[in-house]
């Protein structure tokens, strides 16, 4: 039973260390993965032929500017938007303006759920297509994007170690939500307000 015990602490020392090492540097990984994701899906776009979603993004991005982009015009529009977004993310600089691009390319590549949804749900119990699943799983783009973005008000996550035994009954870990208005001082007044 000791040995089993010994194991089981040199185990919750390994799970404390990763978790350190998880709250140190996994925003940074998820911002360059995302930097990656749109730079490659962006640079496929220029390719006419290789991205599996060229039509649906064309034809898409042609009815959302109403026709002012059309045909390759269309898809490079979308293609250079995605190579942007990318290197915002991957340099991290100017942050704020590839998060706020991304934000309109999210609207942009989810509208064909409600433009046409008879091409995407078809099949037996209106099935998901696999385009319509490469524009569902956009809904993780769009979470990881938020988890970046609240980073620009100084959001970060803070290790508290815990020991596995005390964490494994828990189903959510706890969220420290303080949210309070800071006063500033104003430019032309120089009086504080809140």
């Amino acid at each position: 039973m000791k040995t089993l015990t010994n194991l089981f602490d040199r185990f919750d020392q390994l799970d404390t260390a990763i978790n350190r090492w998880l709250v140190a540097y996994s925003i940074a990984l998820l911002r360059i993965g995302m930097g990656m994701v749109f730079f490659g899906f962006g640079v496929l776009k220029f390719f006419p032929g290789i991205s599996p979603i060229e039509d649906l993004a064309t034809r898409t991005t042609t009815t959302l500017t109403l026709g002012m982009l059309a045909g390759h015009a269309a898809i490079d529009f979308v293609a250079g938007l995605e190579c942007i977004i990318g290197l915002c993310f991957l340099t991290g600089r100017f942050l704020r303006v590839g998060v706020w691009l991304m934000a309109a390319q999210m609207m942009g590549a989810m509208s064909p759920l409600f433009l046409v949804p008879g091409e995407l749900f078809v099949g037996p119990f209106h099935a998901p297509t696999l385009a319509a699943q490469y524009i569902i799983k956009d809904i993780i783009l769009i979470a990881a994007g938020m988890v970046i973005a609240s980073t620009w008000t100084g959001a970060r996550i803070v290790a508290q170690p815990q020991s596995l035994r005390n964490s494994l009954p828990r189903r959510l870990p706890k969220i420290e939500r303080s949210f309070s208005i800071q006063p500033t001082v104003g430019i032309t007044t120089g009086k504080t307000t809140a």
